[in-house]
C-alpha cells in the first residue's frame, strides 16, 4: 500500500486519496491544492483506514502529517481532508506526552488552503498537532481554515 509514496519532494505534504466513488469530487478536490503537495493517487489505497495510512508512512522520512481525500472530504464544500498526524506513542517519551500531543484526537478536517500551514509548522516543529486540532475543534463545523 506504499504505492504512490515515492517520489516525494523533501518539503511536500502528502495527499493521499482513499475514496474512489467520485471522479469528479476527486478532480474538485485536487483543483483546490496548493502547491508543493505530493498526491498519491493510486487505488491500492482505495478505503485505506487511518490505521492502514499509518502503518504505510510510518517509515517516511520528514512526515509528521499525512492528508486524507476521503469519503467526507469527497461530499464536503470546500474540500475538507482528513489531517491525520504520523506521531505513535513510541515517538514520544511516555504515554503521558502522547496523550497531551494528541488530547484532540490523532486527526481533524483542513481545507486545502490550510495544508501548507499545518505541514510545514508541524515539519518544523513550531506548533505542534494538538494546537492546530483545537483550533478545527473550536470552528463551529469542526473544520481548520488557514488564517
Amino acid at each position: 500500500m506504499s504505492e504512490g509514496l515515492a517520489g516525494r519532494g523533501e518539503f511536500d505534504a502528502v495527499v493521499i486519496r482513499t475514496d474512489y466513488t467520485d471522479e469528479r469530487a476527486w478532480q474538485a478536490v485536487v483543483a483546490t491544492l496548493p502547491q508543493h503537495v505530493h498526491v498519491v493517487d493510486a487505488p491500492s489505497w482505495s478505503g485505506a483506514s487511518v490505521d492502514d495510512v499509518l502503518t504505510a508512512t510510518r517509515d517516511a522520512d520528514d512526515l509528521a502529517v499525512v492528508f486524507l481525500a476521503d469519503p467526507t472530504t469527497m461530499r464536503s464544500a470546500p474540500p475538507a481532508l482528513l489531517a491525520l498526524t504520523t506521531l505513535t506513542p513510541e515517538d514520544c517519551e511516555n504515554d503521558e506526552d502522547y496523550a497531551h500531543l494528541t488530547d484532540s484526537g490523532p486527526t481533524f478536517r483542513t481545507t486545502p488552503p490550510g495544508i501548507p500551514d499545518i505541514h510545514a509548522n508541524l515539519s518544523l516543529g513550531n506548533l505542534g498537532f494538538e494546537e492546530y486540532a483545537a483550533w478545527a475543534g473550536e470552528s463551529p463545523d469542526g473544520v481548520y481554515r488557514s488564517a
